[in-house]
């Protein structure tokens, strides 16, 4: 049907008509996450929005102080300008989600735990003009700050919570600093009117997502309105989010945006429990005392909950969504049998955190808790936003089906409204990863024939030993099953006879002993032959990224250089 260059006539004839014509745009809008808060704080003014340390906001203040940074910034920067983020998880960070993409810029958050060159490389790559960073990072932006030729705006966030700053902001050697508190002031010196919660074109990037560089440079991974909101519809709901939901911030907010928690959590009108840094006794005080219901992470967050010498079994439901890694069929355990309930879902970046789930089945209640726990460490389906993923031959164009085994191998494919809308400035990069009119994830995994993935491993990290495709998940999980480890990471190491064999990186729980001799044992009970790894090193720590991923490049530099 073409659209109509007049209104139409009648009732009949203009229910018949799907596209928009003279009587304006009554029949859309443009999709924003802005819309959530603007909605959370005319509806539920007065609820609890963010609780840290000693500060509380409402939604109205919450709201209110968005308005106010938006104002300055509006009056700041132009247009699609980047906006940088270098905090942890405090209120200021959330605050950001919102009045960065209302004063019409686009957010980057940045890894707080990237050096100095790698801060470099991104804030002159994204082209960011203004920066706002948390005290504790004072010392690393006075390093860099000669190096960022495009940046006009440098803001020093205090947090009482820290502690003391580390001397007075006019001393700090950069230039042209300014303390949070007196750039927010600006807003009083502005024209009041609140600015509006929309945006002109969904399509519109909201913010930038720079990936680890883990194999290269860093690419930056643009979001839209429009996908952060579908995003965020699909975390509501997959999350259970009601406005009694009291979230915790063990999730980094800089990576992929919080998996757009920042905004799912203010559309169900929830509460945000901002938390500096993820440390045992701070999670279980959340817990136990400010009433934490949901939270999200990599596997090392549940391993962190269980771990902890506080550990007990909780009072009131809890919902933990865990992704990054496969976690553990045993970790999932654990956490069951404390009363916590673990949600598997699986992304990338690239798509907005997550995109797949793995959908609990009633049937699985009849299971034994071993093979309960294995169903849930599936990947699972594709979310409610998102569009079923596909498990392709590698390598291939047209797109080609594995066999829906559950053991045939292949790369894991994905597409839909939460998929980047590519990378900044580097079109040849979006071109390979949209080859075949999907995206291509680079992770290995099978397709089950109840359609539910398995990721079995990065493509990079998958070890080929004489011949045989060995998952470095798979032999973790069935070292990680025994009672001693606390965790552990698979690695391929060069091997004359057999090409590569697997490393074993092992972390003992506190208090445990445990033999080589005996988690080989072990492991021969779960694995065939050469999957075993007779090569183990017990190490007190393994390199991970922020969000607890462990960094297998790091361990596999380490191997060659020994």
């Amino acid at each position: 049907m073409s659209a109509p260059t007049t209104q139409p006539a009648n009732d009949a004839d203009r229910s018949a008509v799907f596209t928009t014509g003279d009587w304006g745009l009554a029949n859309r809008s443009e999709l924003s996450p802005l819309r959530f808060l603007e909605r959370s704080a005319a509806v539920f003014g007065d609820r609890e929005a963010i609780v840290y340390g000693e500060r509380t906001y409402s939604y109205a203040e919450f709201a209110d102080e968005v308005q106010r940074l938006a104002r300055v910034l509006r009056a700041t920067i132009a247009p699609g300008d980047r906006v940088a983020y270098l905090t942890p998880n405090i209120p200021e960070m959330l605050i950001a989600h919102f009045a960065v993409p209302l004063a019409g810029g686009v957010l980057v958050a940045l890894n707080s735990r990237l050096a100095g060159p790698e801060l470099v490389y991104i804030l002159n790559h994204s082209g960011a003009t203004a920066l706002y960073f948390d005290a504790e990072f004072r010392h690393t932006v006075a390093a860099i700050a000669g190096q960022l030729p495009e940046l006009a705006t440098v803001i020093e966030i205090t947090d009482p919570e820290f502690g003391p700053t580390p001397g007075p902001v006019d001393a700090s050697g950069i230039p042209g600093l300014v303390a949070y508190a007196d750039h927010l002031a600006a807003a009083d010196d502005l024209d009041p009117t609140p600015l509006p919660w929309t945006v002109g074109d969904e399509n519109t990037v909201i913010s930038i997502n720079y990936t680890s560089g883990t194999t290269g440079k860093p690419k930056g991974v643009m979001y839209t309105h429009r996908g952060a909101y579908l995003n965020s519809f699909g975390e509501t709901f997959h999350n259970q989010f009601t406005g009694t939901t009291r979230y915790l911030w063990t999730l980094p907010m800089f990576h992929c945006n919080g998996w757009c928690t920042p905004w799912a959590v203010t559309a169900a009108a929830g509460t945000h429990i901002c938390l500096r840094a993820v440390r045992a006794d701070a999670v279980w005080d959340a817990i136990d005392d400010l009433g934490a219901t949901h939270m999200c992470g990599a596997p090392t967050v549940c391993t962190t909950i269980v771990g902890s010498p506080r550990a007990h079994r909780v009072d009131r439901p809890l919902r933990i969504t865990t992704a990054g890694a496969p976690p553990s069929p045993t970790v999932i355990g654990h956490l069951e049998a404390i009363g916590i309930t673990v949600v598997h879902v699986y992304g990338l970046t690239e798509v907005y955190g997550p995109y797949t789930i793995c959908e609990y089945q009633q049937a699985w209640d009849d299971l034994a808790p071993d093979e309960r726990a294995a169903k849930l460490s599936r990947q699972g389906v594709g979310m409610l936003q998102a569009e079923n993923a596909r498990v392709v031959e590698r390598d291939r164009v047209p797109l080609v089906d594995v066999a829906a085994d559950g053991e045939t191998m292949g790369e894991i494919v994905l597409r839909g409204n939460n998929v980047m809308a590519g990378y900044f400035q580097n079109p040849e990069a979006t071109a390979e990863a949209f080859a075949g009119g999907w995206f291509h994830s680079g992770d290995l995994g099978v397709m089950h024939p109840d359609g539910y993935i398995q990721l079995k491993d990065r493509a990079k990290d998958i070890i080929i030993s004489g011949g045989e495709n060995i998952s470095t998940v798979e032999v973790e999980q069935a070292l990680v099953s025994h009672d001693a480890v606390l965790d552990v990471a698979v690695i391929g190491v060069p091997d004359e006879k057999w090409g590569e064999r697997p490393r074993a990186y092992v972390l003992v729980r506190q208090g445990e002993s445990l033999s080589k001799d005996d988690l080989i044992a072990h492991a021969r009970r779960l694995l065939a032959g050469y999957k075993v790894p007779r090569d183990i090193v017990f190490a007190e720590d393994l390199p991970r990224t922020p969000t607890g991923k462990v960094l297998k490049f790091e361990l596999r530099q380490e191997a060659t250089q020994s």
